[in-house]
Protein backbone atom coordinates (compact mmCIF):
# COMPACT_ATOMS: atom_id res chain seq x y z
CA UNK A 1 0.00 0.00 0.00
CA UNK A 2 1.09 3.68 -0.86
CA UNK A 3 1.90 5.91 1.95
CA UNK A 4 -1.24 8.07 2.53
CA UNK A 5 -2.41 10.36 5.27
CA UNK A 6 -4.91 9.38 7.40
CA UNK A 7 -6.75 10.95 10.16
CA UNK A 8 -7.74 9.07 12.96
CA UNK A 9 -10.94 10.08 15.20
CA UNK A 10 -11.06 9.33 18.94
CA UNK A 11 -12.17 10.77 22.18
CA UNK A 12 -10.68 13.45 23.52
CA UNK A 13 -9.21 11.74 26.51
CA UNK A 14 -7.72 9.08 24.48
CA UNK A 15 -5.42 11.24 22.24
CA UNK A 16 -2.53 9.04 22.76
CA UNK A 17 0.84 10.07 23.82
CA UNK A 18 3.73 9.69 20.97
CA UNK A 19 5.46 7.01 23.75
CA UNK A 20 3.93 4.64 26.38
CA UNK A 21 7.23 5.25 28.55
CA UNK A 22 6.27 6.09 31.87
CA UNK A 23 3.13 5.26 31.83
CA UNK A 24 1.06 2.99 34.35
CA UNK A 25 -0.84 -0.13 32.74
CA UNK A 26 -3.93 1.54 33.94
CA UNK A 27 -3.24 4.39 32.18
CA UNK A 28 -2.33 2.75 29.23
CA UNK A 29 -5.56 0.89 28.70
CA UNK A 30 -7.45 4.21 28.41
CA UNK A 31 -5.94 4.79 24.86
CA UNK A 32 -4.61 1.75 24.17
CA UNK A 33 -6.64 0.87 21.12
CA UNK A 34 -5.93 4.78 20.27
CA UNK A 35 -1.96 4.35 20.45
CA UNK A 36 -2.13 0.70 19.10
CA UNK A 37 -3.65 2.18 16.03
CA UNK A 38 -1.68 5.53 15.25
CA UNK A 39 1.58 4.02 16.08
CA UNK A 40 1.34 1.15 14.03
CA UNK A 41 0.12 2.98 11.04
CA UNK A 42 2.93 5.60 11.31
CA UNK A 43 5.56 2.69 12.04
CA UNK A 44 3.87 1.75 7.92
CA UNK A 45 4.68 4.98 7.06
CA UNK A 46 1.35 6.57 6.76
CA UNK A 47 1.25 10.05 7.90
CA UNK A 48 -1.10 10.14 10.66
CA UNK A 49 -2.86 12.40 12.81
CA UNK A 50 -4.99 11.84 15.13
CA UNK A 51 -8.15 14.03 16.38
CA UNK A 52 -10.06 14.37 19.69
CA UNK A 53 -13.76 14.68 18.61
CA UNK A 54 -16.68 14.90 21.34
CA UNK A 55 -19.20 17.93 20.85
CA UNK A 56 -18.30 19.47 17.29
CA UNK A 57 -18.47 18.68 13.82
CA UNK A 58 -16.35 21.73 13.00
CA UNK A 59 -12.92 20.49 13.64
CA UNK A 60 -13.50 17.10 11.81
CA UNK A 61 -14.23 19.04 8.95
CA UNK A 62 -11.04 21.55 9.20
CA UNK A 63 -9.18 18.74 8.98
CA UNK A 64 -10.45 17.19 5.69
CA UNK A 65 -10.04 20.23 4.25
CA UNK A 66 -6.71 20.89 5.94
CA UNK A 67 -4.90 17.94 5.98
CA UNK A 68 -6.67 16.19 2.75
CA UNK A 69 -6.70 13.00 4.10
CA UNK A 70 -6.86 9.76 1.83
CA UNK A 71 -8.94 8.16 4.39
CA UNK A 72 -10.50 8.94 8.22
CA UNK A 73 -9.69 5.71 10.76
CA UNK A 74 -12.99 5.96 12.82
CA UNK A 75 -12.44 4.70 16.66
CA UNK A 76 -15.06 7.11 17.84
CA UNK A 77 -17.65 4.93 19.77
CA UNK A 78 -19.78 8.50 20.89
CA UNK A 79 -20.31 11.86 19.71
CA UNK A 80 -22.42 14.74 21.67
CA UNK A 81 -21.46 11.97 24.87
CA UNK A 82 -23.74 9.27 23.22
CA UNK A 83 -23.10 6.23 21.84
CA UNK A 84 -26.27 6.18 19.60
CA UNK A 85 -24.80 9.30 17.43
CA UNK A 86 -21.57 7.39 16.04
CA UNK A 87 -23.31 6.33 13.07
CA UNK A 88 -23.69 10.32 12.91
CA UNK A 89 -20.10 10.62 11.99
CA UNK A 90 -19.64 8.25 9.41
CA UNK A 91 -22.94 9.49 7.81
CA UNK A 92 -21.12 13.06 8.02
CA UNK A 93 -17.87 11.49 6.14
CA UNK A 94 -20.08 9.96 3.37
CA UNK A 95 -21.88 13.66 2.79
CA UNK A 96 -17.89 14.98 2.76
CA UNK A 97 -17.30 11.80 0.33
CA UNK A 98 -14.27 10.66 2.50
CA UNK A 99 -13.61 7.57 2.72
CA UNK A 100 -13.38 6.00 5.82
CA UNK A 101 -13.02 2.81 7.96
CA UNK A 102 -15.56 0.15 9.63
CA UNK A 103 -19.49 0.31 9.41
CA UNK A 104 -21.60 2.14 7.37
CA UNK A 105 -24.23 4.04 9.30
CA UNK A 106 -27.38 2.01 8.38
CA UNK A 107 -24.90 -1.43 9.87
CA UNK A 108 -24.40 0.62 12.99
CA UNK A 109 -27.71 1.51 13.38
CA UNK A 110 -29.43 -2.22 12.91
CA UNK A 111 -26.87 -3.08 15.29
CA UNK A 112 -27.02 -0.71 18.13
CA UNK A 113 -31.01 -1.90 19.04
CA UNK A 114 -29.88 -5.03 20.53
CA UNK A 115 -33.90 -5.73 19.94
CA UNK A 116 -33.79 -4.77 16.21
CA UNK A 117 -31.24 -6.57 15.61
CA UNK A 118 -32.50 -10.38 17.56
CA UNK A 119 -35.79 -9.67 15.61
CA UNK A 120 -34.02 -9.57 12.42
CA UNK A 121 -31.82 -12.44 12.71
CA UNK A 122 -34.43 -14.39 14.33
CA UNK A 123 -36.17 -14.11 11.10
CA UNK A 124 -33.05 -15.99 9.49
CA UNK A 125 -33.79 -18.48 11.83
CA UNK A 126 -30.79 -18.03 13.64
CA UNK A 127 -31.35 -18.94 17.39
CA UNK A 128 -32.02 -15.67 19.84
CA UNK A 129 -32.95 -15.49 23.65
CA UNK A 130 -36.86 -14.97 24.18
CA UNK A 131 -36.45 -11.09 25.31
CA UNK A 132 -38.83 -8.04 26.10
CA UNK A 133 -38.04 -4.27 26.18
CA UNK A 134 -38.47 -1.85 29.15
CA UNK A 135 -39.54 1.66 27.59
CA UNK A 136 -38.07 4.43 30.03
CA UNK A 137 -40.91 5.44 32.33
CA UNK A 138 -42.91 2.89 32.05
CA UNK A 139 -44.23 0.53 34.15
CA UNK A 140 -42.44 -3.43 34.56
CA UNK A 141 -44.37 -6.22 33.83
CA UNK A 142 -42.94 -9.56 32.86
CA UNK A 143 -45.10 -10.81 29.45
CA UNK A 144 -45.59 -14.27 30.33
CA UNK A 145 -43.85 -15.99 27.44
CA UNK A 146 -40.27 -14.66 29.25
CA UNK A 147 -39.34 -17.59 31.51
CA UNK A 148 -36.78 -16.55 34.70
CA UNK A 149 -34.03 -16.21 35.00
CA UNK A 150 -33.32 -13.03 32.74
CA UNK A 151 -30.40 -10.72 32.04
CA UNK A 152 -31.47 -7.04 32.61
CA UNK A 153 -28.75 -4.71 29.85
CA UNK A 154 -29.57 -1.34 28.34
CA UNK A 155 -31.16 -1.53 25.08
CA UNK A 156 -28.28 0.64 23.49
CA UNK A 157 -24.71 0.75 24.89
CA UNK A 158 -22.32 -1.50 24.45
CA UNK A 159 -18.93 -2.17 26.24
CA UNK A 160 -21.11 -4.15 28.79
CA UNK A 161 -21.90 -0.99 30.57
CA UNK A 162 -23.94 -1.50 33.40
CA UNK A 163 -23.63 -5.76 33.60
CA UNK A 164 -22.80 -6.67 37.00
CA UNK A 165 -23.94 -10.47 38.95
CA UNK A 166 -26.98 -8.06 39.67
CA UNK A 167 -27.96 -8.25 36.37
CA UNK A 168 -29.34 -11.97 36.36
CA UNK A 169 -32.31 -11.69 37.94
CA UNK A 170 -34.84 -14.45 39.17
CA UNK A 171 -38.07 -12.92 40.34
CA UNK A 172 -39.76 -10.03 39.28
CA UNK A 173 -39.23 -7.84 42.25
CA UNK A 174 -35.57 -8.49 40.81
CA UNK A 175 -36.40 -7.82 37.07
CA UNK A 176 -38.31 -4.44 38.35
CA UNK A 177 -35.44 -3.36 40.20
CA UNK A 178 -32.60 -3.44 37.68
CA UNK A 179 -35.05 -2.41 34.95
CA UNK A 180 -34.84 0.81 37.58
CA UNK A 181 -30.94 0.61 37.65
CA UNK A 182 -30.71 0.54 33.66
CA UNK A 183 -33.18 3.84 33.63
CA UNK A 184 -31.43 5.62 36.18
CA UNK A 185 -28.12 4.92 35.74
CA UNK A 186 -27.73 4.34 32.29
CA UNK A 187 -30.40 6.66 31.01
CA UNK A 188 -31.84 4.37 28.38
CA UNK A 189 -34.54 1.74 27.68
CA UNK A 190 -33.71 -1.86 29.15
CA UNK A 191 -33.76 -5.36 27.40
CA UNK A 192 -34.06 -8.46 29.67
CA UNK A 193 -33.79 -11.37 27.63
CA UNK A 194 -33.29 -15.06 28.74
CA UNK A 195 -30.35 -16.15 30.49
CA UNK A 196 -28.59 -18.84 28.61
CA UNK A 197 -26.46 -20.66 30.78
CA UNK A 198 -23.20 -22.08 28.86
CA UNK A 199 -20.27 -20.26 26.90
CA UNK A 200 -19.33 -16.77 25.72
CA UNK A 201 -18.11 -16.87 22.18
CA UNK A 202 -17.14 -14.02 19.54
CA UNK A 203 -16.40 -14.31 15.76
CA UNK A 204 -14.79 -11.38 13.98
CA UNK A 205 -15.94 -11.19 10.59
CA UNK A 206 -13.41 -8.63 7.82
CA UNK A 207 -14.84 -7.50 4.52
CA UNK A 208 -17.27 -5.62 2.49
CA UNK A 209 -18.71 -7.92 0.07
CA UNK A 210 -16.47 -11.22 0.30
CA UNK A 211 -16.18 -11.27 3.93
CA UNK A 212 -13.31 -13.10 5.89
CA UNK A 213 -14.49 -14.69 9.35
CA UNK A 214 -11.56 -15.23 11.76
CA UNK A 215 -11.53 -18.20 14.36
CA UNK A 216 -14.30 -18.63 16.97
CA UNK A 217 -13.09 -17.29 20.58
CA UNK A 218 -13.69 -17.45 24.16
CA UNK A 219 -13.48 -15.13 26.46
CA UNK A 220 -12.82 -17.52 29.78
CA UNK A 221 -14.05 -16.63 33.03
CA UNK A 222 -11.04 -17.88 35.10
CA UNK A 223 -12.14 -17.95 39.09
CA UNK A 224 -14.85 -15.78 38.89
CA UNK A 225 -17.42 -15.78 41.79
CA UNK A 226 -18.44 -18.25 44.15
CA UNK A 227 -20.87 -20.14 44.89
CA UNK A 228 -24.14 -19.42 42.23
CA UNK A 229 -22.17 -16.61 40.34
CA UNK A 230 -22.57 -16.75 36.75
CA UNK A 231 -20.32 -16.75 34.17
CA UNK A 232 -21.03 -13.15 32.07
CA UNK A 233 -19.17 -10.62 30.70
CA UNK A 234 -19.30 -8.02 33.53
CA UNK A 235 -18.28 -4.23 33.21
CA UNK A 236 -15.67 -5.41 35.51
CA UNK A 237 -15.00 -8.50 33.88
CA UNK A 238 -14.92 -6.58 30.77
CA UNK A 239 -12.47 -3.68 31.88
CA UNK A 240 -10.48 -4.12 34.86
CA UNK A 241 -7.43 -5.51 34.11
CA UNK A 242 -6.19 -5.78 37.91
CA UNK A 243 -9.44 -7.69 38.12
CA UNK A 244 -9.07 -9.45 35.20
CA UNK A 245 -5.37 -10.82 36.44
CA UNK A 246 -6.60 -11.82 39.78
CA UNK A 247 -9.05 -13.94 39.02
CA UNK A 248 -7.87 -15.70 35.67
CA UNK A 249 -10.10 -13.74 33.02
CA UNK A 250 -8.62 -14.43 29.58
CA UNK A 251 -9.84 -14.89 25.95
CA UNK A 252 -8.19 -17.38 23.09
CA UNK A 253 -9.44 -20.16 21.34
CA UNK A 254 -12.72 -21.99 21.44
CA UNK A 255 -11.21 -25.23 23.16
CA UNK A 256 -13.35 -28.52 22.68
CA UNK A 257 -15.41 -27.11 19.89
CA UNK A 258 -16.20 -30.02 17.26
CA UNK A 259 -14.67 -28.57 13.75
CA UNK A 260 -18.67 -29.04 12.23
CA UNK A 261 -19.79 -26.92 15.60
CA UNK A 262 -17.05 -24.51 15.02
CA UNK A 263 -18.10 -24.42 10.88
CA UNK A 264 -21.65 -24.25 11.87
CA UNK A 265 -21.09 -20.91 14.27
CA UNK A 266 -18.85 -19.34 11.52
CA UNK A 267 -21.31 -19.74 9.22
CA UNK A 268 -24.36 -18.34 11.11
CA UNK A 269 -21.73 -15.32 12.14
CA UNK A 270 -21.32 -14.44 8.29
CA UNK A 271 -25.13 -14.78 7.93
CA UNK A 272 -25.61 -12.18 10.96
CA UNK A 273 -23.26 -9.70 9.21
CA UNK A 274 -24.93 -9.63 6.20
CA UNK A 275 -28.60 -9.69 7.65
CA UNK A 276 -27.37 -6.39 9.43
CA UNK A 277 -25.56 -4.87 6.52
CA UNK A 278 -22.54 -4.89 8.16
CA UNK A 279 -19.51 -4.19 6.35
CA UNK A 280 -15.70 -2.70 7.06
CA UNK A 281 -15.09 -5.36 10.25
CA UNK A 282 -17.39 -6.04 13.40
CA UNK A 283 -17.25 -9.02 15.70
CA UNK A 284 -20.54 -11.51 16.60
CA UNK A 285 -21.24 -12.75 19.95
CA UNK A 286 -22.85 -16.00 21.08
CA UNK A 287 -23.47 -18.16 24.22
CA UNK A 288 -22.99 -21.25 23.65
CA UNK A 289 -25.74 -23.04 25.69
CA UNK A 290 -24.57 -26.36 27.62
CA UNK A 291 -26.86 -28.71 24.95
CA UNK A 292 -24.61 -27.01 22.46
CA UNK A 293 -26.80 -24.11 20.51
CA UNK A 294 -25.26 -20.86 19.23
CA UNK A 295 -27.84 -18.00 20.78
CA UNK A 296 -27.12 -14.68 18.96
CA UNK A 297 -26.55 -12.42 21.66
CA UNK A 298 -25.46 -9.25 19.76
CA UNK A 299 -23.25 -7.63 16.88
CA UNK A 300 -20.31 -5.41 17.46
CA UNK A 301 -19.75 -3.06 14.41
CA UNK A 302 -16.38 -1.33 14.80
CA UNK A 303 -15.58 -3.20 17.60
CA UNK A 304 -12.07 -2.85 19.84
CA UNK A 305 -9.11 -3.57 18.23
CA UNK A 306 -6.06 -3.04 19.93
CA UNK A 307 -3.39 -5.80 19.82
CA UNK A 308 -4.49 -7.54 23.06
CA UNK A 309 -7.90 -7.30 22.33
CA UNK A 310 -9.76 -10.00 21.18
CA UNK A 311 -10.67 -8.97 17.65
CA UNK A 312 -7.00 -8.89 17.07
CA UNK A 313 -5.67 -11.60 18.83
CA UNK A 314 -8.13 -13.81 17.18
CA UNK A 315 -6.85 -12.48 13.54
CA UNK A 316 -3.17 -13.31 14.44
CA UNK A 317 -4.16 -16.51 15.17
CA UNK A 318 -5.66 -17.28 11.50
CA UNK A 319 -2.31 -16.08 10.43
CA UNK A 320 -3.17 -12.09 10.14
CA UNK A 321 -0.80 -9.80 12.05
CA UNK A 322 -1.72 -6.39 13.41
CA UNK A 323 -0.35 -4.34 11.15
CA UNK A 324 -1.68 -6.78 8.26
CA UNK A 325 -5.10 -6.43 9.70
CA UNK A 326 -4.69 -2.56 10.25
CA UNK A 327 -3.88 -2.34 6.41
CA UNK A 328 -6.71 -4.88 5.50
CA UNK A 329 -9.54 -2.34 7.65
CA UNK A 330 -7.70 0.50 5.63
CA UNK A 331 -8.19 -1.12 2.25
CA UNK A 332 -11.92 -1.95 3.06
CA UNK A 333 -12.68 1.52 3.30
CA UNK A 334 -11.26 2.97 0.13
CA UNK A 335 -12.08 -0.21 -1.96
CA UNK A 336 -16.06 0.70 -0.47
CA UNK A 337 -15.44 4.51 -1.50
CA UNK A 338 -14.15 3.52 -4.73
CA UNK A 339 -17.23 1.09 -5.63
CA UNK A 340 -19.52 3.97 -4.61
CA UNK A 341 -21.95 2.21 -2.67
CA UNK A 342 -23.21 3.52 0.35
CA UNK A 343 -25.16 1.45 2.51
CA UNK A 344 -25.92 4.69 4.64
Amino acid sequence: MKHLRILVLMHPDCVPPDSSDGYSAREINEWKTEYDVVSTLRTAGHEVRPLGVQEEIKPVRDEIEGFKPHIVFTLLEEFHYDVVYDQHIASYLELMKIPYTGCNPRGLILARGKDLSKTLVHHRRIPVPAFAVFPMRRKVKRPPRLELPLIVKSLSSDGSLGISQASIVDTDEKLAERVAFIHERIGTAAIAEQFIEGRELYVGVLGNNRLRVLPVWELKFGSMGGPGARHIATEKAKHDTSYQERIGIADGPADDLTPELSAHIQRLAKRIYRTLGLDGYARIDFRLSTNGVPYFIEANPNPEIAKSQEFATAAGHDGLDYPGLLNRIVTLGISRAKAGVSLG
